[in-house]
């Protein structure tokens, strides 16, 4: 695979708007989206999206904390990378699916942690959104 870097990180959060105010106030992300449940925030190169989750202690396939890692993929590689996932037998829990402007894959590593494969970036993201 040829996976250029860390896309982003998605975090679990009991109440979005404490959350806000934590990554907005004390650590100086910046948001670039706020919806009813979730908020996308960048941080220098990095972006991160919280996800309120109100009812977590209810749901056992969703916790508090990091919901998936995503690593940014090349378009071009991105069909390349599905047949290996695909080939090696990994539990694919979520597409290949067109996300917004880019492609997105999402998989469990041994240990049950989601990663995520995704061909946009943040502006590509923010473009949806507005």
């Amino acid at each position: 695979m040829f996976v250029r870097g860390f896309n982003h990180l998605t975090i679990n959060v009991q109440n979005l708007a404490r959350s806000l105010d934590f990554y907005t106030q004390v650590l100086g992300m910046t948001v670039r989206h706020r919806g009813a449940t979730d908020a996308y925030l960048e941080w220098g190169t990095a972006w991160i999206c919280l996800i309120e989750q109100k009812n977590y202690a209810e749901n056992k396939e969703r916790q508090l904390g990091v919901d998936h890692v995503a690593f940014y993929i090349e378009e071009e590689h991105f069909q390349d990378a599905v047949m290996l996932l695909q080939k090696s037998e990994a539990r694919i829990v979520r597409g290949p699916v067109k996300r917004g402007l880019g492609w997105s894959i999402n998989f469990l590593d041994p240990d049950g942690t989601q990663l995520e494969l995704h061909t946009s970036n943040l502006e590509e993201r923010m473009k949806v959104w507005k």
